[in-house]
């Protein structure tokens, strides 16, 4: 690895990768460095039966447009790895694999890079390491038994792995309900935990949920239209692309069986306990989704189109107070509650109070210093496979000029 570099881009995901992409056509010599391999997070933070939630055709990366026989359907995590690779391939992403980026400072009008594989100076830096860095804990959680198996999300591999029992599963986004099937399926006795997620059904009249999303405008949110800065950690909604996708969310999982109870509240003496708001959890849900209906509404009215859905009548359960650890038989508890942002190894004062980058359309307020792949960067759609595409081409005209 040279020592002295023109731009570095750390993280080989989908925003490093199609910053890249930009970079390259525009003839602009860079560097990749990836702690694991290209897309990495992808290939080890998912577990096994995974797929994607959004559709084949959604998937809008530079130079790799997902062209295959199945748009409508939705990627295991086998095809999607490969497409990965075969988009960095084609290009020949100058991608170095297993250097972890450690520190980012500066040395005058160059940043220095410490690296698993030494120092590295550069003038331009573009951080892309990833929307999801550090998972999030609710409070209390160190007070379950140490004994009792836990594992975070991306610990989760399939049923098989974990011990015999019942599990709680605490968080109830799209991991959370995906992996409450998944044992369910299994004959496993699930609790999930329940968070304020909003929810959609898989199809509204004659498209899928993400056609409504992107077309409405919904994708294309920005930061200030949002309630309040916090609103950058509300959950994606309730769904799945199993089987083809189908609705997933707190009522089809309630009518399967599973246990829905409050919010994780603490543990002592072999008892979980969980606050009382489940129905509040549930509503706060469903006036999310409400939201994103108004929308779906104003797209109907603007094009003559048939309203699609409307909301069903309010789902009222009161979940229980706490669980018995062994009256219960919990064997494992699954920790789904999301993830923060984690740049503590960027050492530059560009960051807000909830540790998000404060930027412009990627560019920080340091020369030479960009992020891609934030959470509302520029859009909703910013850190996602339909969207990332737009701001990386922002970053790399701003780069190249």
């Amino acid at each position: 690895m040279e020592s002295r570099v023109d731009v570095v881009i750390v993280g080989a995901g989908q925003a490093g990768l199609a910053t890249s992409w930009y970079l390259t056509q525009a003839n602009v010599d860079h560097v990749i460095l990836e702690a694991g391999r290209v897309a990495e997070t992808w290939r080890s933070r998912r577990w096994d039966s995974f797929c994607l939630v959004t559709p084949n055709w959604s998937v809008q990366l530079p130079g790799a447009k997902y062209a295959g026989p199945d748009p409508d359907g939705f990627m295991d995590l086998a095809a999607l790895v490969g497409h990965f690779q075969g988009w960095a391939d084609s290009f020949d992403a100058p991608v170095t694999e297993g250097c972890a980026v450690t520190a980012l400072d500066a040395d005058g009008d160059h940043f220095v890079l410490s690296t698993s594989n030494g120092k590295l100076l550069a003038r331009t830096v573009v951080v892309a390491s990833g929307g999801y860095q550090r998972p999030h804990l609710p409070a209390n959680a160190g007070r379950l038994p140490q004994d009792l198996t836990q594992l975070l999300a991306e610990e989760y591999t399939n049923p098989e792995a974990l011990p015999p029992g019942a599990v709680l599963i605490v968080g109830s986004g799209q991991t959370g309900c995906q992996l409450a099937e998944e044992l369910h399926e299994a004959g496993r006795k699930v609790f999930l935990s329940c968070g304020r997620c909003p929810w959609a059904p898989r199809r509204l009249g004659d498209h899928d949920l993400v056609w409504w999303i992107v077309e409405s405008g919904f994708f294309a949110r920005t930061l200030a239209q949002l309630p309040s800065p916090a609103a950058r950690l509300f959950g994606n909604p309730q769904a799945t692309g199993h089987g083809g996708g189908h609705d997933l969310h707190y009522r089809t999982l309630n009518e399967m069986g599973v246990e829905l109870v409050g919010r994780f509240a603490g543990a002592e003496d072999g008892k979980i306990h969980f606050a009382d708001d489940l129905a509040q959890s549930i509503q706060a849900g469903d006036n999310m989704t409400g939201v994103l209906m108004k929308y779906v509404d104003a797209l109907c009215a603007r094009e003559g189109i048939p309203i699609p859905f409307e909301l069903p009548p309010p789902l009222r359960i009161t979940g229980r107070a706490e669980l018995d650890i062994k009256r219960d038989g919990i064997g494992a508890v699954i920790w789904t509650s999301g993830y923060r942002p984690a740049y503590d190894w960027v050492h530059f004062p560009v960051f807000d109070d909830m540790g998000f980058p404060i930027q412009q359309d990627g560019r920080s307020s340091v020369p030479g210093l960009y992020f891609m792949g934030v959470h509302f960067q520029r859009k909703a759609q910013s850190a996602v496979l339909y969207g990332v595409g737009e701001d990386a081409e922002v970053v790399a005209r701003d780069i190249s000029r």
